[in-house]
């Protein structure tokens, strides 16, 4: 069973950090692209950031500089990394992975396949 976690959610005050993981299983973690995305009720779905299998990252312009993807293969874990949180960084974030096209990761909805359930991060 295709399985992606998400855990690390939480409240923090503007200006503070977070990590939010995402465990995978073995054939989810597998997939050559993984990614965050967050939504916000009421809007469409954003990418936030996404790694493929050789390290490579790519950000979405509003976290750059803020934000770190990264992946621990020994744990079939996804992290992000989020620094000098702003209120509009607040939404559901959830993990993404999918194969990728061309060699290419990106941070389009539709280029991924296997989804956690989303963890919330609320920040005041």
């Amino acid at each position: 069973h295709v399985q992606l976690v998400e855990s690390g959610g939480g409240s923090v005050e503007a200006g503070g950090s977070l990590r939010i993981s995402c465990v995978a299983s073995g054939f989810a973690y597998s997939s050559y692209c993984k990614a965050w995305f967050r939504q916000v009720p009421g809007k469409a779905r954003e990418g936030v950031a996404a790694i493929d299998n050789g390290g490579s990252r790519i950000y979405a312009d509003s976290v750059k500089g803020r934000f770190t993807i990264s992946k621990d293969n020994d744990r079939n874990t996804l992290y992000l990394q989020m620094n000098s949180l702003k209120l509009e960084d607040a939404a559901t974030y959830y993990c993404a992975t999918g194969p990728g096209s061309g060699g290419y990761c990106s941070t389009i909805e539709e280029k991924y396949v296997r989804w956690g359930q989303g963890t919330q991060v609320t920040v005041s």
